[in-house]
This record gives C-alpha cells, structure tokens and sequence, in this order.
C-alpha cells in the first residue's frame, strides 16, 4: 500500500495554515513527519484522517483518492482523550465499536492487548485508578484494536518509563512488520532515527525537507571531522578557531573544503596521538534544527 498527500492546501480564515504539502510513504515502513509548533502537523494529520476536508490536494491510496469506508486508519493523539470515571473494558469497547467492530468481536481484541501489555488485571478498573503509563496503554489500544491499515503516533513515547518505552517499540515494530503504514509525529528525534525511514520537515507549513534520512544524511557536506584525543589542547592550538569543542567533550574539525580530508588526516595521524578520527555525520536533531527555523509557539496548526 502506499500512501500519499498531494499538494495539500489549507486554510483557516485568513491564515494560510498548509500550502502545497506533499508527502509519500508505503507500507511496512515507519514516516516521521517532523516541525515545530504551529508548523502545521496536526492540521496535516487531520486532513489525512478526514477529520476536515483540504482546500486542495488530495489523499490518496496506491494512486486512487482514499476510501475510508475500505482503509482504516488508527490514532493515538499527544492529548490524550479517555474518559477518566469509565471502566477500562466499557471505555475501549465504545471506542472499538465507532470502528464497526462488534462487541463479541472488540472484547475479544482488547482482552488479547489487555494481556499483551500486561493489562488485563485492570480490566474493569476506572481509568483514573491507573498510572498514567497505563493509561497511555490503554489510549494505546484504542488506536490498534480495530486492525487499523494506517497507524498514527503523535508523540507516542511522552512520558513513558523506560520499560514502556521499550514495551511500546516493540508495538510499533509489531505493526511495521505486519505491513502497516505507520506515521510519527515527535519532537523525540531518537526514536524517529530509531524507526523511521523516510521523514519529512515542515516549516510554516511548508515542506522544506524530505527523503529517506539515511541519504539526507550522506548528503551533507563531509567537510568536518569528529576527533578524540589526549592533547586536545594542542589539536585546538594547531587548528584555531575550525577546531571546536563538543558537548561530548570530542572535538569537530571544519575543514576549508571536503577535498582537505585526506590531507589533513595525513597531518592529523603524523603530529598526534588520537583515539579517534571520523567524518562527521549530524544527528537528525542537528537536521530538525537548521530546517525547522523560526514558528509559532502554539499549535494551532
């Protein structure tokens, strides 16, 4: 299956929200669909998930316009949406039920994840008599119970202890074996290098970046040098100002220009002692930083 986002505009009133967003993933495959506060992701989310229509653009599955009475689409939002007074089997059968399941059919499915995240003894209990890493597991469950074709996790892992951190991954990598198209949105950018493929960065609603993040990364100049060593002191005096400090404590050489590598490495090798010498490669959170630029500080988008 591959799913894809074509031109997509938006606006809400006077505010341009969404202007010509373009964006494609397949199944088996994890999106990380990436920007700041009011860039315009969740008006993105929502249009994908027909919650309101687009101004123009369309949505569409293996190149016809998306049917949602044939693909279904699973969602666990940043702000979490259970009823906190309501027993959990009571609140998870409703939910299951807006997706056409049938109640034998949803007890079934949600005794079967009750007991996959180790839930099941809270079955009948209030959701407000739970943790709140429980309760994401059990808004968890609303977004996977009904077997969804597409899988949407905004911000899935906030808040989470390590041990349902690691519960969750395997969740997801569950769900990308199984064939499903998953999107995250996150500001967690080690769990986006951590699954996704392909991501894409959006700026005042725009697209400004886009592609499989491996490539992205091979693409930036190779024109600097991580270096570990026991005379930093000197490696800073020979090189001046191009050798900067990490917060890791290792230094980054900038070189003039990339085709200065092998040279300097020459240099570097015969003048000092080091422990390590790599070309330097940004992090995805090195990426986000220079392409999300300036937004709004709410998401309104």
């Amino acid at each position: 299956m591959k799913l894809e986002l074509k031109s997509i505009d938006k606006s809400f009133g006077e505010k341009k929200v969404l202007s010509e967003v373009s964006l494609e993933t397949d199944s088996g495959k994890a999106f990380g669909l990436l920007g700041r506060n009011g860039a315009g992701k969740t008006t993105t989310i929502r249009i994908l998930m027909n919650v309101f229509p687009a101004d123009g653009g369309e949505v569409l599955i293996d190149g016809k316009p998306i049917d949602y009475q044939q693909t279904s689409i699973g969602y666990l939002p940043e702000e979490r949406g259970l009823y906190p007074k309501k027993p959990v089997l009571e609140q998870l059968v409703y939910f299951a039920a807006l997706h056409g399941m049938g109640r034998r059919e949803a007890v079934r499915e949600i005794d079967r994840w009750l007991e996959k995240l180790g839930m099941s003894e809270y079955r009948n209990k209030r959701l407000d008599t739970l943790s709140k890493g429980n309760q994401q597991k059990i808004q968890l469950i609303t977004a996977l119970v009904h077997d969804p074709d597409i899988v949407i996790l905004d911000e899935p892992f906030s808040g989470l202890d390590p041990v349902n951190a690691q519960m969750l991954k395997d969740v997801v990598r569950e769900q990308i074996a199984r064939d499903k198209i998953v999107l995250f949105s996150s500001h967690q950018m080690n769990y986006i290098e951590e699954f996704c493929n392909r991501i894409a960065i959006l700026n005042q609603g725009k697209i400004v970046l886009q592609g499989e993040l491996r490539e992205i990364k091979h693409d930036y100049p190779r024109d600097r040098l991580v270096l570990r060593s026991e005379q930093p002191e000197a490696l800073r005096a020979a090189f001046g100002e191009a050798c900067q400090t990490m917060d890791d404590g290792a230094l980054l050489l900038r070189l003039r220009a990339p085709e200065e590598k092998k040279a300097v490495m020459r240099r570097l090798a015969e003048d000092f002692e080091l422990d390590e010498v790599r070309v330097f490669e940004p992090s995805l959170n090195d990426i986000f930083v220079e392409y999300a630029g300036d937004a709004g500080e709410e998401e309104q988008a």
